[in-house]
């Protein structure tokens, strides 16, 4: 299996070798407020290894398997790579065709923004108390990226304005009917407002005139909850939208990637998302050490909620940043997932109901591995397990919540993987064995059973 955690140092485009802790001092620069477009992305080209083609497609499969191959990427890549990671560049799209494309997605953003900025005039400025001086700066960098953004506008030529004017015409149609419930945006505008603030801003990318990027973060969250009613905004959506704001540096980037993640994972931030999650956590832990699990799950401590952060976040707090930079790509790319491998068995099973078609049993019943079991599950397995004794010591929700914070920034990223990657291994190999015994139980007669032991105690 690869090693996911032998991937430092690496090499750079240029071919000369990076270490982690270069990247580190790449990610540690400070910037200002974030483009409300970036352009030079589209026509960019990816530097990696036979992952996109001379007219600027991109093989997704190589990409992905180039993420989970080199634990990440560079920060100098990360930008690009995010948005065909996250989808907000289709794979399929060429450097020619990315560019109006580019146009299209700030036009709709644009023209999202200010419908719900229409609807609820109340919204649109920051509430402050005063007492954040750095939130009151931030107001004002704010204001003016917005100023030298509408600027840029007046300064286009005329065929460009008359193809942003087309496009807009286009936007307004297609967002015309939709409505908003005025007191369910207004309620998350009130906890975005709460939230907001509360972002990591420790982070270089929120100091200096950087403060102002919590306001292009607040407005992304706004823009998305209005017109995503179902999922609105939840608690931790914040951090989660911060991680592609400073990976990206661009508010309309941002919000088609952190729009895309969403589709896949938005059900992680409902109640009823949070307690599955929670509840496969448990399934895998009873499955890799029984007696932590029965420990855990005794009556003071059976939700096992102390760890939904980790799980929610991709485990954002938990690794020095640039490692929870990676681990989040990595998580993201998909490759080291159960439910792939399900493409495998059922070719397998194919070919066995050819092979034992007279069998009046069916191997489909037969369960192999559990493909809900996603690598960040083992990720927190593998967690849970170094912490064992600190665990089994825990009596209470309070002290199990107090341990999951003092792990804040505190765990090494290549540990953890090595870990993850052996607990899912050996699971698999487990699962494949225990499948095989009992398929091989249902297609052999007595006396076959019998000369198959007896040939295994000699060979």
């Amino acid at each position: 299996m690869e090693d996911l955690s032998e991937r430092s140092p690496r090499r750079s485009a240029g071919g000369e070798t990076r270490s982690l802790d270069s990247q580190d001092a790449d990610v540690q620069v400070q910037r200002g407020v974030a483009a409300v477009s970036s352009p030079a992305f589209c026509t960019a080209r990816l530097t990696l290894p036979g992952v996109m083609d001379a007219e600027g497609r991109v093989d997704e499969s190589r990409l992905r398997m180039h993420v989970f191959k080199n634990g990440g990427v560079l920060p100098s890549e990360r930008g690009l790579v995010w948005r065909f990671l996250f989808g907000m560049y289709p794979c399929s799209s060429t450097a020619l065709e990315r560019p109006l494309l580019q146009e299209q997605l700030v036009v709709r953003y644009q023209v999202m923004k200010r419908k719900w900025q229409q609807f609820l005039p109340s919204a649109v400025r920051i509430h402050l108390n005063g007492t954040d001086a750095e939130l009151v700066a931030a107001v004002g960098y704010f204001n003016r990226r917005q100023n030298e953004a509408q600027q840029q506008i007046q300064d286009y030529r005329e065929d460009v304005t008359d193809r942003l004017a087309f496009l807009e015409l286009q936007a307004q149609i297609l967002f015309e009917r939709i409505t908003f419930n005025r007191e369910e945006l207004r309620e998350a505008t009130r906890i975005i407002d709460k939230d907001v603030p509360r972002t990591n801003r420790d982070l270089s990318y929120y100091k200096g005139q950087g403060s102002g990027n919590l306001l292009v973060l607040r407005d992304i969250l706004i823009t998305y909850a209005a017109f995503h009613p179902e999922v609105s905004y939840a608690q931790g959506m914040n951090d989660l939208c911060s991680r592609f704001l400073e990976v990206l540096d661009c508010e309309v980037d941002t919000f088609w990637s952190f729009s895309s993640y969403m589709e896949k994972f938005s059900k992680d931030f409902r109640a009823d998302g949070l307690h599955r999650k929670i509840e496969l956590e448990a399934a895998l832990l009873k499955e890799l050490d029984p007696q932590l699990y029965s420990h855990l799950m005794t009556d003071n401590m059976e939700s096992f909620t102390f760890c939904h952060r980790w799980l929610l976040l991709g485990f954002q707090r938990e690794f020095e940043h640039s490692d929870a930079l990676r681990l989040f790509e990595i998580l993201s790319c998909d490759h080291l997932e159960l439910v792939s491998q399900q493409v495998d068995k059922a070719r397998y099973q194919e070919r066995l109901a050819r092979k034992f078609s007279s069998d009046d049993s069916s191997e489909s019943e037969l369960q192999t591995v559990n493909p809900d079991f996603t690598f960040e599950l083992f990720i927190c397995a593998a967690i849970l397990l170094e912490n064992r004794m600190s665990l089994l010591s825990c009596q209470d929700d309070v002290q199990l919540i107090h341990f999951a914070s003092s792990l804040q920034g505190t765990l090494d990223l290549n540990s953890t993987l090595k870990k993850a990657e052996h607990l899912f291994y050996n699971y698999c190999k487990r699962c494949a064995w225990d499948y095989m015994n009992r398929l091989y139980r249902q297609n052999t007669t007595k006396e076959y059973d019998l000369l198959y032991q007896l040939r295994s105690l000699f060979f």
